[in-house]
Formats: structure tokens, sequence, C-alpha cells
């Protein structure tokens, strides 16, 4: 058993400082450039790099303002890692498919795993839906013939389901971050000994953990003890 490690990218141009939070938000709502030298993506890029020298993969998750950078795809490609959608706008069929269909335009690939911006307690930006209904995602998911779902419950010890026609959800994940994950119950001790027995989703946003030196520390522990899985 193992770690399966999502990345949800978040932000194109991260957080900090003030200017790159504003890229971030100014590329979420409207639009802005894919600019290298302002900071596009770095922070998954430093990730990607790290996870390549551990031969450790991944799940990437993308949204419509996070497509990958060219510098992105062939990290992408060196520690094949999956990339997958990250469904921003969940209000129908419709725009789940459209957003599926603009990152594998872009990535050239069948995006085969999604997962859901946000848990429906806030709305994250102009095209977001904020309700979180992960029944309907399953459903389109199957429908448009992808494989995983990996679903934004706080509780990672709920376990996985797994459908007819080799269907696999996995309705929670352990927050890294504290904000979204009981730190009393739910501990990075307590990680590293579930996965060692039943596959378990670590939930990880570059531009959160690699502020925090902390969280860093915490994250790379676990790449040293605990195996990383892919399940396609």
């Amino acid at each position: 058993m193992a770690l399966i490690l999502r990345i949800d990218v978040d932000r194109p141009y991260g957080k900090h400082p003030l200017l790159r939070h504003f890229l971030s938000k100014l590329a979420s709502d409207l639009w802005f450039p894919r600019i290298p030298s302002a900071g596009y993506l770095d922070e998954l890029n430093s990730m990607l790099r790290t996870l390549n020298e551990r031969a450790a993969r991944a799940y990437v998750f993308f949204r419509r303002c996070t497509l990958p950078s060219p510098q992105t795809l062939e990290l992408l490609r060196q520690g094949r890692h999956v990339s997958g959608l990250h469904l921003e706008d969940s209000r129908s069929f419709a725009s789940f498919a459209a957003e599926k269909a603009l990152i594998e335009r872009h990535i050239r690939t069948p995006i085969l795993a999604v997962c859901k911006h946000g848990s429906g307690k806030a709305r994250y930006g102009y095209h977001h839906y904020a309700p979180y209904e992960p029944a309907r995602y399953i459903e389109w998911a199957r429908r448009a013939g992808m494989k995983l779902f990996l679903g934004n419950l706080e509780d990672p010890s709920i376990e996985p389901e797994h459908l007819d026609g080799d269907f696999v959800s996995f309705p929670a994940v352990f927050w890294l971050e504290p904000s979204w994950r009981d730190t009393t119950t739910f501990t990075v001790d307590w990680l590293i000994s579930r996965a060692k027995i039943y596959d378990t989703v670590l939930l990880v946003h570059p531009e959160n953990v690699l502020e925090s030196a902390e969280l860093t520390k915490s994250f790379m522990d676990l790449l040293s003890v605990v195996e990383t899985k892919i399940l396609l």
C-alpha cells in the first residue's frame, strides 16, 4: 500500500509577494499570459523536481488558469506523473466536459482523473461554482470514460469505493495543510502508519507547502518513508 499523491494547482503565480497574488487572481478571473519570468507555476515546478529526484509519482490537477507550461510538461513527462482535471465550473455536464476538453487539448493526452476545486464552503473566482456535489462528478466522470475521482472530505480513514467498470472513488483525503485537517487525530505519523497498510490520498497545494518550513519538512519526511502510487 502507498500514498496517492494529489497536487492541486490552484494559483498560476502563487500568492506571495502581493504582485504574484494579484497576477494569480487576474489570470483566474479574467486573463493573463503564462510568463515564466513572472513566476508562472514556479512552486509546482519546484515540487515536481523534488519528486523526480526521488522517483515519486503524483496526480497533478490543473485548472483552466494553471495549464502546464512547456517546462512543466517536460517535468511531468520525466516523472511519469498523471495530469487531471481540477474541476472549477461544475454547474452541468456540459461545463465539466468543456473544462476536460480544454486541458486535453493543451496537454494532448486523455484526462482520466478528476477532483473538485473547493469543498462547497466558498466561491474561489469568477468561473468557480462553489457547491460540492461529488455524486454528480462521479456520474459525469464515468460518462466521459474517466477512471478516478478524488474527493475533498477531511476524514482520510474513509475507505475508497470501487464501482463497476474499474472506476475508483476516494471520498476523502489527508490535507497536509492543517487548516483543513483535524491535526490531533490525523497526524503525519498517523498517515505514515496508515499508508503502509491502506492506499491513502495525500493532498498538497505547492504554494502553501513550500512557503512553510514545517510543511515542507513534513512533505519531505513522507516522501522518505512512504512509497507513492499511481492507480491508472
